[in-house]
This record gives structure tokens, C-alpha cells and sequence, in this order.
């Protein structure tokens, strides 16, 4: 039960306190996981509900027909036939697990068909693992998750860890963009000109919002400062004291800039399988007059091999569901 509370906890990122207390009620008086769930999932609803008349691209629309990173070419899967409940008898999807996750990396599950059996799908293992989908109970097919979204053509893990889905976090800082003397710059419209921090990753060559994995035990607002410091800040090339003196620098900036929920759910993107796939909690951290993200001086680090403020709108290409999430910003600030 306690480890059930901590994650409505961690949720509560994005819960008013009444809300949090309605789940709470819930959960001693109804005990109905699934209520559970679509209370928690319509509060993140309402809580966005600005931003629902923005247009998302379809799901698997980076993940389908096209050859696997490092891996094979997927089966095909015809715009139509994505859902599960619609017939494609033809569907053989490929299987493929890549060989560094097969290796047995401690963020990876275990192969092994026994140890599959026990896992604690659309709930928590022991060690405070969480195997919820932001998008509800999803179902489990011979003994693996089904991806929530439909057929991708593939099946197995790819390149992501585990089993159904995979969490991450993704901390979008932004700015408005100034001249050297700190005045406001606008564009053709008049309007003022959203820089965000990107990074360009070494996988695929594409220009992404610095993020990660959340590992076992982390928060997600633990995660969103992390990855920012390793990916848009090399912190893992400095001293053990200087990381921590980064770490908490960037923490304590993050809390001075406006915090604003922007997405949280299923990602379209490309490592998603059948059996796996990415979900992560999108935030903006935004510096409206440039005194404390926006003065982020930027290094690429871990994962990427550049790090740079640009200017986005509503038209940039960005990895994943990326420049969904962009365009969500863009909306909350005025600027779409």
C-alpha cells in the first residue's frame, strides 16, 4: 500500500491536494484499481485541458515501416490495421531484442520466461519498479504486455529495457530570445521568440529535448534535473564535487523558473515494439526574463553530442513526439 501511495504522491506533481485526497478515498472505500486510474487519468486531463485542441500526430507514426535502429526492417502496418481490434491476419511481426539488452544491463528485465511470469505488470515490483502505463491497465498476451497504442511490427524489446512501458522524463527549458543589451526580440508576427535548450543525440543524429530514463527509486522531478545536468550540461566530466554542486545548482534554478505540466503518457517513438514502449512526464521549466535557466551556460554531455538554445516553433523537427511537446509550449506561453 505504501508504495501504491508513493507513486499517487509522485503523481500529485500534476493533482490539486482535493484530488489527491478523492484518490485516497477512493482507494480505501472502492479498492477498484481501475476507477483508480480513470480518476487519476481525467485529472491529468483537466489539469491540460488547455492544451487538448492541439493536433498530435498519429500513434507509431515514427515507429512503423521503417528499419529498426541497429536492428531489422519491421513488417508492415498499413495506417488501418494499427488497432488491435481491427483483423490483419497477415500480421507476422518480427521479433528482435537487441543483443546489449539481451546482455542483462541492470535497467533491462530478465529473458528468462519464468522470471517473466512473476513481474508485476500494471503494478509495482518490490523494489519500487513501476510497471503502470500512464494510459491505464494495458493488456498482458502470453505472459507479455501488449502495446496500448496498437501494431508497430515488431515484437520483443528492441532496444528498450523493459517490458511494457518505459518511463522517462523530459525537462523543456526555455526562454525568451534577447539581443546582447537583454532587450526582447520578435519575429514577423510581433510575437516574442521561444528559445528552448535542445540537444542533438548520438543514436540517431536528431535534435531532442534532454531527458531520460527514470531509474528505480527516482523521482520524477529527480530525473528531470539529472538528465538535463548529464545530457545539456556534461556533468558526468566534472569532479565528484563539482556534479554535486551542479546537481544542486540546477535544482535550485528549476524551482525559481515557472513550472508548468506539459504531456504525460505514451511517446511515439521509434525503439517502441508490440511489448515495449516509452512513456515519459514532460515539463517546461520557462525563464520569462532570463535570470535563471535561461543564463544556463550549455555542454553537451552523455547521450549527446550537442547542446544549443534555438529558436522553435511550431514547424521545428525534433526527435520522438518531441515537437508535440514544443507545440504544447508554444500554446501554453501564447506563441502557437
Amino acid at each position: 500500500m505504501l508504495v501504491f501511495f508513493s507513486f499517487f504522491w509522485k503523481k500529485s506533481f500534476f493533482l490539486s491536494k482535493i484530488e489527491y485526497c478523492v484518490v485516497i478515498y477512493l482507494y480505501y472505500n472502492l479498492r477498484n484499481s481501475n476507477t483508480i486510474f480513470f480518476i487519476l487519468k481525467m485529472s491529468s486531463q483537466l489539469s491540460l485541458s488547455a492544451l487538448n485542441g492541439l493536433t498530435i500526430d498519429p500513434p507509431h507514426g515514427k515507429c512503423r515501416n521503417a528499419t529498426y535502429s541497429e536492428g531489422p526492417q519491421r513488417f508492415p502496418v498499413p495506417d488501418d490495421n494499427v488497432l488491435w481490434n481491427t483483423e490483419y491476419d497477415a500480421y507476422k511481426p518480427v521479433d528482435y531484442t537487441s543483443a546489449k539488452v539481451l546482455a542483462g544491463p541492470a535497467y533491462a528485465d530478465s529473458w528468462d520466461p519464468v522470471a517473466i511470469k512473476k513481474f508485476k505488470f500494471n503494478g509495482f515490483e518490490k523494489d519500487g519498479l513501476m510497471r503502470v502505463s500512464f494510459e491505464g491497465p494495458y493488456n498482458i498476451i502470453e505472459d507479455l504486455p501488449r502495446n496500448p497504442k496498437g501494431r508497430t511490427g515488431m515484437t520483443g524489446r528492441g532496444r528498450l529495457g523493459r517490458f511494457g512501458p518505459n518511463h522517462a522524463a523530459d525537462p523543456i527549458v526555455t526562454r525568451f530570445k534577447r539581443n546582447d543589451k537583454g532587450e526582447l526580440l520578435k519575429d514577423a508576427r510581433g510575437k516574442k521568440m521561444q528559445e528552448a535548450v535542445l540537444i542533438k543525440r548520438k543514436d540517431t543524429g536528431e535534435w531532442a529535448i534532454p531527458g531520460g530514463m527514470v531509474e528505480t527509486g527516482d523521482s520524477v522531478s529527480e530525473t528531470l534535473s539529472k538528465e538535463f545536468a548529464e545530457e545539456a550540461m556534461a556533468k558526468l566530466e566534472y569532479t565528484k564535487e563539482l556534479q554535486v554542486k551542479v546537481q544542486r545548482d540546477i535544482k535550485d534554478l528549476f524551482a525559481k523558473a515557472q513550472n508548468i505540466p506539459v504531456y504525460e503518457g505514451y511517446v511515439d517513438d521509434p525503439r517502441n515494439t508490440d511489448n515495449a514502449w516509452m512513456e515519459t512526464v514532460a515539463v517546461n521549466f520557462h525563464d520569462a526574463d532570463g535570470t535563471t535557466v535561461g543564463a544556463f551556460k550549455l555542454k553537451a554531455g552523455d547521450d549527446a553530442v550537442g547542446a544549443q538554445w534555438t529558436v522553435v516553433t511550431s514547424e521545428t523537427k525534433l526527435y520522438a513526439s518531441h515537437s508535440d511537446f514544443i507545440r504544447r509550449v508554444l500554446a501554453i506561453h501564447g506563441l502557437n
